[in-house]
C-alpha cells in the first residue's frame, strides 16, 4: 500500500508505456472500440474542461481502451491491470463523475481502497476532474469519519476502506446499497494481501444490486487476484496491460573489492572523478551506513538526496521528485526505493553493499530492481558493487543465477574506470 501511495504522489504525469494491451472479453463478437481523444467519449463539457485542466492532452493507453468499456451503455463489468502512473484512477473517476446523476441527493457510486492515504488521493483526483461539476460531492469513508445512525447523505461519490464502507452500509445504514449504480474496487492485490479486507470487500459487493456495474483494478494479476476477482465480478471484460520487465541484457556489471567502509568510498570517489555521471542512485543495506555515506559526499560537495524507511511516504515522494526534477545528482537509499521509481536520467546504481536475505545469500529479486532502475526502457547503464572478500562468493551467486558477467575492478585503478 505505502509503495502504491508513493507512486500516486510521484507520477505527476502519466507513465507512458509502450507495452500492448491485451483485452479478454466474455463475447468475441461484441464490438470494441478505443479512442484517440477525449471528446469521442460520451462526456460532458465539465469533464472535458477538468481533465483538460489537470494536462491529459489525450488519453494513455489505458484510457484509450478502458474507457469506452466503463462508460458503455448498458453499462459493463471490468477487471483492469495496470501498474500506477498508468492513468487508471482518472479513467474511473472520470466514470464515476459520469454515471451520478447530481439532481439525486444520496449515493451513486462506491470506490473501496485499501487505506486512508490511497482512500484521499482518489479523492483529490475526483475533486480535480470534477471541479467544474457543482452539484456532484463526495464524501470519505474513512477511520475518524464518524455519521450517526439516521444521518441522510447526500453526497453522489464516496470512497473509503472496507472497515468503514462495512459499517456505514450495514451497522449505521447510512448507505442503500441498492441504490449504488456503480462500485469501484481499487488496488485488489492489496486488499487480498491485507488481512480481513477482502472478506469486507465482498461483503459489500454481495449486498448491492445485480445491475451494479463493477470497476476493479490491480497491478498485478496473480492467481490469488484472479480468484478473488472471480468473486467479485461477473462476466467481465478484462484489460491487461503488460509490466516492464526488468532485465540484465543492456547493464554492465562490475564489482571492486574493499577491506572497508572507507575503501569502498574511496572507489565511489574513483568513480565519480572518472565517469561523466547523469544521476547515480545509492543502496545501503541500513540505515546507518546510508546517513554515514550522505555525510561522507556531502562533506566533499556532492548534492545528496537520502531515502529512508523512516520517512513519512509524503517526505520519500518529495525527495524523489527533487531527484527527479535533479536538484541533487546523487540519491542514497536503503531497499525502500529498489521498487517501481522511474528516473530516466540516473545512469549509474551503485551498490555499497549487495542485498542478501537473512540467511545470508543474496537477494537476487532485490538486486534485479536495484540495477534495473539504470536500464530502463532499453537504454544502456553500469552498476557497480561493493563487496568485502568474504563477499566475493556472493558475486559468483548472482552471476550463475541471473547467467551474466560481473567484472572485477580495482578500487584504485582509474584507467580501467576512465575507460567505462
Amino acid at each position: 500500500a505505502e509503495t502504491s501511495l508513493l507512486n500516486k504522489l510521484i507520477h505527476t504525469s502519466l507513465v507512458e508505456s509502450g507495452h500492448a494491451v491485451e483485452i479478454l472479453q466474455r463475447d468475441p463478437n461484441s464490438p470494441l472500440y478505443s479512442i484517440r481523444t477525449f471528446e469521442e467519449l460520451p462526456l460532458k463539457k465539465e469533464l472535458l474542461q477538468g481533465i483538460y485542466m489537470m494536462g491529459f492532452n489525450r488519453p494513455s493507453k489505458i484510457q484509450e481502451t478502458a474507457l469506452p468499456i466503463m462508460l458503455a451503455y448498458p453499462p459493463q463489468n471490468l477487471i483492469a491491470q495496470s501498474q500506477s502512473g498508468t492513468g487508471k484512477t482518472a479513467a474511473f473517476v472520470l466514470a464515476m463523475l459520469s454515471r451520478v446523476n447530481a439532481t439525486e441527493k444520496y449515493p451513486q457510486c462506491l470506490c473501496l481502497a485499501p487505506t486512508y492515504e490511497l482512500a484521499l488521493q482518489i479523492g483529490c483526483v475526483i475533486e480535480a476532474i470534477g471541479r467544474f461539476c457543482a452539484d456532484i460531492k463526495v464524501t470519505y469513508a474513512v477511520q475518524g469519519s464518524r455519521v450517526l445512525q439516521g444521518t441522510v447523505l447526500k453526497e453522489q461519490i464516496i470512497i473509503g476502506t472496507p472497515g468503514t464502507m462495512l459499517d456505514w452500509c450495514f451497522k449505521r445504514k447510512v448507505v442503500d446499497v441498492k441504490k449504488i449504480t456503480l462500485f469501484v474496487l481499487d488496488e485488489a492485490d492489496i486488499m487480498i494481501d491485507t488481512q480481513g479486507l477482502s472478506s469486507q470487500s465482498i461483503r459489500i459487493q454481495r449486498a448491492l444490486s445485480k445491475s451494479c456495474q463493477m470497476l476493479l483494478f490491480s497491478a498485478t494479476f496473480k492467481s490469488t487476484v484472479r480468484e478473488f476477482a472471480a468473486q467479485i465480478v461477473s462476466n467481465p471484460i478484462m484489460i491487461k496491460l503488460r509490466e516492464d520487465e526488468l532485465t540484465l541484457s543492456n547493464i554492465r556489471q562490475y564489482f571492486f573489492v574493499c577491506r572497508s567502509r572507507e575503501e569502498k568510498y574511496e572507489a565511489l570517489c574513483n568513480i565519480y572523478g572518472g565517469i561523466t555521471i547523469g544521476q547515480a542512485m545509492i543502496f545501503c543495506q541500513t540505515r546507518r551506513s546510508a546517513d554515514w555515506l550522505a555525510v561522507a559526499m556531502t562533506q566533499d560537495g556532492h548534492q545528496v538526496a537520502i531515502l529512508t524507511a523512516e520517512l513519512t511516504v509524503i517526505q520519500r515522494a518529495n525527495v524523489i521528485q527533487r531527484f527527479r526534477s535533479g536538484k541533487e545528482k546523487v540519491l542514497i537509499a536503503t531497499n525502500v526505493c529498489a521498487r517501481g521509481i522511474d528516473v530516466q536520467q540516473v545512469t549509474i546504481v551503485v551498490n555499497f553493499s549487495l542485498p542478501t536475505n537473512q540467511q545470508g545469500e543474496p537477494d537476487y529479486e532485490t538486486y534485479l530492481h536495484r540495477i534495473g532502475r539504470t536500464g530502463r526502457f532499453g537504454k544502456n547503464g553500469i552498476a557497480f558493487s561493493m563487496v568485502e572478500s568474504r563477499d566475493v562468493v556472493l558475486v559468483e551467486m548472482i552471476e550463475e543465477h541471473f547467467q551474466t558477467k560481473i567484472k572485477q575492478l580495482n578500487p584504485g585503478d582509474m584507467d580501467e574506470i576512465e575507460k567505462l
